[in-house]
């Protein structure tokens, strides 16, 4: 390890760019200001590592003893958030509050305009104006990129993709051929857009034969694949993630599957092929789901559920085989108790079969 890095350990909050009085941060972002108004604020953290410089937020009921411990300058608050000593921005949704918030102290690297010297970019790709191009970067024949496109090093568009304006595609990240992209989407790093599904034919001789996949995959407007995340191409038709959808790292799409719109999938989520996945649907990390199954409208999953048959909309489901989230905690806090519950059967029956036994003697007398 570097001996600078071992006596120097990073900080564990941001350090932001420009200071600014609470009443202007209240005025940019809307919020009912409640106490001092030249309270001066150089950055954000969480509430139990700010310091007198930094605004934090509250907005679960379940950390509001925490408010009174903070060493924060000031704090966003709900409308039925706690009392406070320290000066408060009052929102109607603290944590989207926050997240503004944090572009007022802190925006990314800018990207440099125009093609890096050792990117390659086919004569026949149309590329909108105002790009910017990394290292490395390869977009091969055909493709057709929007305005305004930030493309990192070491980046891949296979021929004949489309893709709309504002893209922003991190390192590593590959465009399968002809999928296409909407306005918006952001490709975080490792992310791959069309790899081939898992198709293979059984031989007789029990050897597989590889299915050429023809189809492809279509991001709508707004949708944003984690790091390292595949959304499989169709063996024929296509693979669709809807408007808005929000896809955390390590996620597999399988081929063929319908995801509807403004859904986040956490990390490790698996969707076998041709599952389809209705709008406002939740799935908590390593959720999986067996293929040819839907589930339905705002339906939100639990982590580790496992989905083996349909899900009706508006379900609140855990477990696996999946069930009711509330049957489910029944059970798990009954599973805690089954060794003694088997003790006590085993030996109400012993008692039971004892009692047979002095019966049947009687008998015999």
């Amino acid at each position: 390890m570097d001996s600078t890095l071992s006596r120097n350990p990073l900080p564990q909050v941001i350090t932001y760019l420009a200071a600014m009085k609470l009443k202007e941060i209240a005025q940019k972002l809307n919020c009912e200001l409640r106490g001092a108004a030249n309270v001066e604020i150089s950055g954000l953290a969480g509430i139990e590592e700010a310091q007198s410089n930094h605004l934090t937020f509250v907005s679960n009921p379940k950390y509001f003893r925490l408010v009174k411990e903070t060493k924060a300058g000031a704090i966003i608050l709900g409308p039925d958030g706690p009392e406070t000593s320290i000066p408060a921005l009052v929102s109607q949704n603290p944590y989207l509050t926050f997240a503004l918030a944090i572009e007022l102290f802190y925006s990314p690297p800018e990207p440099i305009p125009g093609i890096h010297p050792t990117a390659w970019v086919a004569e026949t790709a149309e590329l909108g104006d105002d790009y910017s191009i990394g290292a490395n970067v390869v977009i091969e024949d055909s493709v057709r990129l929007g305005k305004r496109a930030v493309i990192h090093p070491n980046v891949t568009i296979y021929p004949h993709a489309q893709i709309g304006n504002d893209f922003l595609a991190h390192s590593n990240s590959v465009v399968r051929e002809h999928c296409q992209l909407g306005d918006r989407v952001i490709l975080q790093n490792g992310a791959v857009v069309g790899a081939d599904g898992f198709g293979f034919a059984p031989r007789e001789d029990k050897s597989y034969y590889k299915m050429v996949q023809s189809g492809r995959v279509v991001l709508e407007d707004d949708v944003e694949i984690g790091a390292n995340a595949c959304v499989d191409r169709a063996t024929i038709g296509e693979t669709r993630i809807g408007k808005g959808t929000k896809i955390d790292n390590l996620v597999q799409i399988g081929h063929g599957s319908r995801v509807g719109q403004h859904n986040v999938l956490a990390a490790q989520v698996g969707l076998a092929g041709t599952s389809h996945i209705g709008n406002h649907v939740m799935l908590g990390g390593q959720v999986g789901i067996a293929g040819h199954l839907t589930v339905g409208d705002g339906v939100v999953a639990t982590a580790q559920t496992g989905i083996a048959r349909s899900v009706k909309p508006g379900a609140l489901i855990s477990g696996t085989p999946e069930m009711n989230s509330s049957l489910w905690k029944k059970n798990y806090i009954l599973m805690h108790d089954f060794p003694e519950l088997v003790k006590t059967i085993k030996r109400l029956s012993q008692e039971v079969e004892e009692l047979k036994s002095q019966q049947t003697e009687q008998t015999k007398i």
